[in-house]
Formats: structure tokens, C-alpha cells, sequence
């Protein structure tokens, strides 16, 4: 009888701090989130879910090594959910740990070799790592499975600049534009394209289309072709389309 009430008081606990630990993410509010599900795994078996919980809430928190460690934890509960070893992935690479990473999403890929996500974060960890070539395969897989996916889209063509292949970065915008419905993004980044290239008329005049078309998106150009703005025919234009706005 006495095991019993113990029994049906521990399940109690345990589902008070479940949904007390489910609330407290919703809140955002990561650190009671971490403690009421710690209890949770003092009273209950091991579980995927709850490990996998703790591991988002610090993520969430930006402590990347105890994410790890309880995503660890979950992974060696279930070796097949391809999930784990990605956001595994990801903690490595929000550290710069482009090799730890690269690993992670292997294991990642053998199980699920089609995931777009797992392809993307695989190019923008071979970018970080020089990788060009092979950071280029796996997002060209991103837009093939993805083709309306701006961020697959966009990550290939900043590859493919940063590593100088200017042609070939110019012919994934055109298509970039065409599957995407003509995002504004892309006209910025052929005006990047065509000012690296040398063709500063025509990429002055793509600029300003650019820029007509959505102001705010300047900084993506900023970011892809910074040296940019040491040209004053840049500056100039960019100064010119700021006063006419206004």
C-alpha cells in the first residue's frame, strides 16, 4: 500500500514539473525551464524528449557545451533520430568548431542524406573551412530539394563569391530570381556580382534597382561585397538614392 502511494505521488511530481518545465519554455524563461525538467529525470527513466528539452534550453541560453552534453545524452537513447546529431552539429558550430561540426552532420546525413537543413548547415561549415568546392555540392542539394528556399539559394551564391567564381555565382542568381518569384536579395547580389567583375556600370545600375526595390535589404550587399564601399561612385549613388528617398 505504502508503494504504492509513493509510486502514484512520484508520478504526480513528475507530471507537475513536466508541464511546469513545458511552461517555462514557453515563457522563455530557460533557467526554471532547466531546473523543473532536472527534477524530472530524478523521478523518471531516462527520456529522449526530456534530455532534448534541457539541451534546447541552453542552447537557448548560449551554453553550448551543456546543449551538447544533453543532447549527447538523448542521441545515446535513440541513435536513429537523425535530429540530434544535427542540433549536436549545431552547438560545434556556433563555437567555430567547423571539423566537430562537419562530423555531427555525417552521422546527421547517413541516416537522413536528403535533409535540406542538415545540406545547408554542411556548405556553410565547408564554406568556414575553405571548402569550397564541396560546400558548393551540398548547397546546390538545398536548392535542388528547396528550390523557392531563399537561405539555399543565398548561401550558395555567397559561396560561390567568396570563393571567386564570379560566372558561375552570376548563373545561380539568375536562377535564384526565377525559382524565388524575383526576390529582392538577389538583385543586390547581382549588383555584387557585376561591381567584382568589373562591370561598375551595370552594376551600379542593378544596385539602384535594388535599392528601389527594398531599401532595408542594403546591408545584404554590404555584408556579401564590403570592399564596395571604398568605391565613390558607390558611395555616391548610395548617398543620391538615401536623398531621394527622403
Amino acid at each position: 500500500m505504502r508503494i504504492s502511494m509513493q509510486s502514484r505521488l512520484k508520478k504526480k511530481f513528475d507530471y507537475a514539473y513536466r508541464n511546469m518545465g513545458d511552461a517555462y519554455i514557453r515563457l522563455r524563461k530557460y533557467k526554471e525551464a532547466i531546473e523543473a525538467l532536472e527534477k524530472v529525470t530524478e523521478l523518471a527513466k531516462p527520456e529522449v524528449v526530456i534530455y532534448e528539452a534541457i539541451g534546447h534550453c541552453y542552447d537557448r541560453l548560449r551554453n553550448f557545451a551543456q546543449a551538447r552534453f544533453y543532447y549527447r545524452k538523448a542521441s545515446h537513447l535513440n541513435q536513429e533520430d537523425s535530429k540530434l546529431f544535427y542540433k549536436i552539429a549545431c552547438t560545434y558550430f556556433n563555437e567555430g568548431q567547423w571539423e566537430s561540426c562537419v562530423k555531427q552532420l555525417e552521422q546527421a546525413l547517413r541516416i537522413h542524406r536528403t535533409q535540406p537543413e542538415y545540406n545547408l548547415l554542411m556548405g556553410e561549415c565547408k564554406m568556414q573551412m575553405g571548402m569550397t568546392r564541396d560546400a558548393v555540392q551540398s548547397l546546390l542539394n538545398v536548392v535542388s530539394m528547396r528550390p523557392k528556399n531563399v537561405k539555399g539559394w543565398e548561401a550558395l551564391i555567397r559561396c560561390l563569391f567568396q570563393g571567386g567564381f564570379l560566372d558561375e555565382a552570376m548563373e545561380q542568381v539568375q536562377h535564384a530570381l526565377h525559382m524565388t518569384q524575383n526576390k529582392p536579395v538577389f538583385h543586390f547580389y547581382k549588383a555584387a556580382i557585376l561591381l567584382a567583375d568589373s562591370r561598375k556600370k551595370e552594376g551600379l545600375l542593378q544596385l539602384e534597382t535594388a535599392v528601389e526595390m527594398a531599401p532595408k535589404m542594403l546591408k545584404k550587399f554590404i555584408e556579401l561585397y564590403p570592399v564596395s564601399l571604398r568605391d565613390q561612385s558607390v558611395i555616391d549613388l548610395l548617398a543620391r538614392m538615401k536623398k531621394k528617398g527622403k
